[in-house]
Formats: C-alpha cells, structure tokens, sequence
C-alpha cells in the first residue's frame, strides 16, 4: 500500500510549477486574443463610406475616433487627416 502512495502523491514543488505554467498560458492565450479581436473589430472603409476628402466642413482630424497621424478607431486602413465618413463625431 505505501506503494500506491508513492505513485499517487503530489509533491508541492510540482504543483505550483504546473499551476505556474497554466497561468503563463492563460495571460499568453488572453492577450493574443484581445490583440486579434482589436484589429477584427475595425470596418472596412466602403462599409463606413470612407472618403479622402472632406464633406460639409468635417474632416478626420476634428473627429474624436481619429488617431494621427493616419489611423482610426472604427475603420480599417490608412485614413487621411482630411478624409470623412459616416461616423464622424466632433472631437471633443
């Protein structure tokens, strides 16, 4: 029976390093997937009716979802700081 003891304990010394290794894994799989759903999340320019040009005096660089020097919150690609599109919010 002290046998069966043996095979079956469980030193600390190998949990913690077990638990460790998991936790390692987890935060690795969380952060490569939170950076995977940020970059899925954007929409590409025709579905926002993204335009180069300003329309009615709006432009990307006086909207709030703008990120100099040529990015956006919402929508994919390289956006223009003089560029539009349907989302436009006035920063604030």
């Amino acid at each position: 029976m002290s046998e069966v003891r043996k095979i079956t304990a469980v030193s600390r010394r190998n949990l913690l390093r077990s638990a460790t290794l998991m936790a390692g894994g987890a935060a690795v799989l969380v952060t490569a997937m939170t950076a995977t759903s940020a970059r899925a999340d954007k929409m590409a320019q025709t579905a926002a009716a993204y335009q180069a040009k300003p329309k009615d005096g709006q432009q990307c660089d006086g909207c709030g979802l703008f990120q100099a020097p040529s990015s956006c919150q919402l929508v994919d690609g390289t956006i223009s700081p003089s560029g539009w599109c349907k989302f436009w919010a006035k920063k604030s």
